[in-house]
């Protein structure tokens, strides 16, 4: 009886190279994914907290709808996002706000696209849609 006998010398190491390739690009790509969620995170809930901030400081609601919206930009440039992938809504319980005494709620809602998608933007592949509000009281005396 005749056997032939291959010589498989150095292919476990090509299979463990093309297995480990094949298991650690999706690995990698997941935990980039969920950097850029956190980090979206940290972002709504400073932006909301610094715009409520900003909007009761302000007298004149012209004034202080505008500061709020610079408050979001520049705590979202913190993170590496721009004003145009988020939405801010300001809400108060008096018609007359910011008045003294008067409580503002601001809601920021954030879309995170998934991260190294060419044309991401354009198809709408979201990685997440993240939303945070903070509210404020006006102070009495000003």
């Amino acid at each position: 009886m005749l056997r032939l006998v291959e010589d498989e010398t150095g292919s476990a190491a090509v299979e463990f190279l093309l297995l480990s390739v094949m298991l650690m690009v999706p690995v990698v790509y997941f935990i980039v994914t969920i950097g850029q969620i956190q980090a979206g995170m940290f972002a709504v809930v400073a932006a909301a907290d610094q715009a409520a901030k900003v909007f009761v400081s302000e007298p004149e609601p012209g004034q202080a709808l505008a500061a709020a919206e610079e408050a979001v930009a520049v705590a979202l440039g913190d993170y590496g996002y721009t004003a145009e992938a988020v939405t801010v809504d300001v809400s108060c319980d008096r018609p007359q706000c910011p008045s003294p005494g008067a409580t503002v709620s601001v809601s920021v809602h954030l879309s995170v696209h998934l991260p190294m998608v060419p044309f991401g933007d354009v198809l709408k592949l979201d990685a997440a849609h993240l939303d945070a509000s903070a509210t404020q009281k006006a102070g009495r005396f000003r």
